[in-house]
């Protein structure tokens, strides 16, 4: 088997410098293995060249591979494989970095501690992350507004401009919007992120909680959890006058901040603690939970948020948010 077949062709040349310092970075001994690295692609790529690789990339991040490959995912539409490795001295955002350099591009990679993966609550936003659109800018499409509005839409996400400002001024300009409108936008845009309904599903048959919480509105927020299996939900509320939106937006507004004080309400009332959280996300507006969670993923995500998260799903879909936790195709209760 080659095993460098899994191997991104512009990593290659890095690979043969990277075994020449191996030797120097496998004297660090550890008493145990601190972490897992997890590897998820498409399932026709193949199990076990994606495990090789996976051994190779974690050698050449200077990792000591403390047991034998792993797989988790063989015959559903995912191959996923996990190894346990120890860190050492290591830098762990150096050595997930130079794990998914190596690694082909169709993987979503993970790097994380080995203690305390399963969790027991899981927080998520919902646009981009559970669902595949924005909502407000698909309502906008009914105002003839949507590209005026995504486009302000994408600078808060990145963090280029105030959520809360942003928000106001996106609703401001569906004032008259009629409230058909919403069901319409509802019943013909809006769609669920493939592996949504696996992930709660077989999270919540783990007894753990699962919280949709979002800066969008409660409108699309109940319909959404409902409809993806989440036990609760949270989000902002639009005003109307019985007949039309008035442009307003109910206060306090639900943002970053907000987010994380959800977070900690939901672990307060189910006895957990923000170690036994996941939190998922794709703006800005979700760094804070995401930077508190146990294990923080970006889902497509800005590069601010990519940047602060432990892991984050790009190429697959929110199943490898199972894989990254250790479940195992036997164990997932698939929904999609």
């Amino acid at each position: 088997m080659n095993e460098d077949c899994w191997l991104h062709a512009s990593s290659r040349r890095k690979v043969t410098a990277r075994r020449k310092d191996r030797n120097v970075q496998m004297t660090v001994k550890t008493a145990r293995s601190s972490h897992v690295a997890i590897a998820v692609a498409p399932v026709n790529l193949g199990f076990m060249k994606l495990g090789a690789a996976l051994e190779t990339a974690c050698a050449d991040a200077g990792l000591t591979q403390t047991a034998h490959v792993r797989l988790l995912g063989t015959e559903a539409r995912w191959a996923a494989v996990e190894i346990a490795v120890a860190i050492g001295e290591q830098n762990v955002s150096a050595a997930r970095q130079i794990i998914s350099e190596v690694m082909d591009p169709a993987c979503d990679i993970a790097l994380i501690p080995a203690r305390n993966r399963r969790k027991k609550l899981l927080v998520s936003d919902m646009d981009s992350t559970i669902i595949e659109q924005e909502c407000l800018d698909e309502l906008a499409a009914y105002a003839g507004l949507k590209d005026e509005i995504a486009a302000i839409t994408a600078r808060a996400m990145a963090g280029e401009l105030d959520f809360e400002g942003a928000l106001t001024e996106r609703v401001g300009k569906l004032k008259g919007l009629p409230l058909n409108a919403l069901e319409q936008c509802y019943a013909e845009r809006i769609s669920l992120m493939p592996g949504a309904k696996t992930l709660t599903a077989t999270m919540a048959a783990h007894r753990a909680h699962c919280l949709l919480v979002s800066g969008g509105f409660t409108y699309f927020t109940a319909r959404v959890a409902q409809a993806a299996g989440f036990h609760a939900h949270q989000g902002n509320t639009l005003i109307d006058d019985g007949s039309a939106l008035t442009g307003d937006v109910g206060r306090p507004i639900l943002g970053r901040e907000a987010k994380l004080d959800f977070l900690d309400d939901a672990a307060f009332a189910n006895g957990l603690n923000r170690h036994d959280a996941l939190a998922m996300g794709d703006g800005a507006n979700d760094l804070a939970m995401i930077e508190a969670a146990g294990l923080g993923l970006a889902v497509h995500a800005k590069p601010v948020v990519a940047a602060a998260a432990d892991a984050a799903i790009n190429h697959t879909d929110l199943t490898a948010a199972l894989y990254f936790q250790g479940y195992t195709d036997s164990e997932i209760v698939w929904k999609d």
